[in-house]
């Protein structure tokens, strides 16, 4: 998971990229990254850090020009540890190329051999995202033949990569002197919606970096589609993939995205209040209703369900829980000592709202567990009576190999058991998790189009049709590695 953003615009865009990416922030936490054009010219800065921390004024001065793109990483490939794989990436023929990459190549390596052999291209990181950059320049190149670049010869190549890529993929480049090109994977299952403004065209992950910069949502680009926009301003769009079918990430909806945004059609926040609404039917199926004394969300993504579902059950909703709004996301902090580190350095209880209580903790997932455990504590710490929790997701069993942080089956707390010896193993008195039907039809009664969704880490089922048990020990290895790299920068 990461953030991206590209403009198109009459006037400087350096700082309209900088105020996009502030609003993906929460998309990734490890690097961040600008390049602007002034005519032929790419201007780049990028470094590990937040947005905030990587761009001095200087360096924004060192930005010129009225088209740009930016990324904020959160690494699930290659080494979270290497400032190389700070995107955007660049490679110089044909035309010139820069690219943001939001997603995860599940056929990277097999991609990479192939393009050293076949296509004569050497690729310098482990990053997936450097062999779709250069992916995406040979079949550019195949398309012009030397010849001057039309739209028609952007959407042929983007048709190529699509029968090369495997995976998920929300992608957004520039080509020197032509213009930006926009495209998702023909699953859709990242987001990716364009936008528009006065004298501006946009393309972001989410709808709350047009929103917030001043721009309309026009619409979410469609699996397979690629949107070009020239120097002009003028956007073409054409479908790319001969079969596309729309899978969106549920885990989007459940924690990576932020409330006030609007994906592929559907209210963030909405979804999360349905969320609440079909985990009360389970809540009330598992423990009395009369053994709660009040419900306390676990900030921040779990307020809106937590809202619902006291509402529901006819108990008083509290705010039980204080964030350090300083300390990145715990999830996607690379590293599983780093997360653990973290939790009670990010969160501090309310002592008066546990002692003594009978208290209903609602989170929006558990995924390692590593942060359900230590909260727990802290509220039988605190004096709770009794420590219930509610997951308004279901139980993460499998891997995710789209761009989510969670490829090992060992690091997943419900991976081969039961809810029973979860609950033992985070500590709390009842556990009570949100079940994948009722999941899938809290978001889709929002937009009756999406008929399927990606819900392979709770079902198992990857939408791609082309992950085997191989591939998971393979991509779990490469996670190890990573890590072990990030542990040892860390010493």
């Amino acid at each position: 998971m990461c953030g991206i953003v590209g403009v198109v615009s009459n006037a400087p865009v350096n700082q309209l990229i900088y105020d996009g990416l502030l609003l993906l922030q929460h998309r990734g936490q490890d690097a961040a990254g600008i390049v602007t054009q002034q005519g032929q010219k790419f201007f780049m800065h990028k470094a590990k850090g937040m947005v905030r921390d990587v761009f001095r004024t200087r360096d924004m001065r060192a930005l010129p020009g009225n088209v740009g793109l930016g990324q904020v990483r959160y690494p699930t490939a290659g080494n979270a540890n290497s400032e190389e794989e700070a995107q955007p990436f660049y490679v110089n023929a044909p035309f010139g190329l820069v690219m943001s990459h939001n997603g995860n190549l599940t056929n990277a390596h097999a991609l990479k051999a192939e393009l050293f052999s076949t296509d004569h291209r050497h690729i310098n990181t482990d990053s997936d995202s450097e062999v779709l950059i250069n992916v995406l320049a040979h079949e550019l190149d195949i398309a012009t033949r030397g010849l001057p670049l039309k739209p028609a010869d952007v959407f042929a190549a983007v048709t190529r990569m699509h029968k090369r890529l495997k995976g998920s993929y929300a992608v957004v480049a520039l080509i020197a002197g032509h213009g930006m090109l926009a495209f998702r994977d023909p699953f859709g299952i990242r987001p990716l919606c364009l936008g528009q403004g006065v004298g501006t065209a946009m393309v972001a992950s989410e709808s709350v970096a047009l929103e917030g910069t001043g721009h309309t949502l026009v619409r979410d680009i469609d699996p397979g589609e690629a949107v070009f926009i020239d120097m002009q301003g003028q956007v073409h769009a054409q479908q790319c993939s001969e079969t596309s079918a729309h899978f969106p990430c549920l885990f989007e909806y459940v924690y990576l995205a932020r409330p006030d945004s609007q994906l592929d059609g559907v209210s963030v926040y909405q979804a999360r209040l349905n969320m609440g609404e079909t985990l009360a039917q389970r809540v009330i199926s598992t423990i009395s209703p009369d053994l709660i004394d009040s419900v306390i969300p676990i900030p921040e993504s779990s307020r809106p369900s937590a809202m619902q579902l006291a509402h529901l059950l006819g108990k008083p909703y509290r705010e039980g829980f204080v964030k350090n709004r300083y300390v990145g996301r715990t999830f996607i902090m690379p590293g599983q000592a780093v997360r653990k580190r973290s939790v009670r350095q990010k969160l501090n209880v309310i002592a008066s709202e546990f002692k003594g209580r009978n208290v209903l903790l609602v989170d929006d997932s558990i995924v390692r567990g590593t942060t359900s455990r230590e909260i727990v504590q802290m509220a039988r710490d605190a004096g709770a009576r009794k420590v219930y929790l509610a997951s308004a997701a279901p139980p993460v069993r499998f891997p995710n190999v789209y761009g989510i942080d969670m490829p090992s089956p060992e690091e997943l707390v419900a991976h081969g058991k039961t809810v029973d010896e979860i609950c033992k193993v985070i500590g709390c008195d009842a556990l009570i998790y949100q079940d994948v039907q009722g999941l899938k039809n809290a978001v889709a009664s929002l937009n009756p189009k999406l008929t399927g969704f990606d819900a392979s880490c709770f079902d198992g089922i990857y939408c791609t049709g082309d992950i085997t048990p191989e591939d998971i020990i393979r991509l779990r290895g490469e996670r190890i590695e990573a890590d072990e790299l990030q542990e040892d920068a860390n010493v």
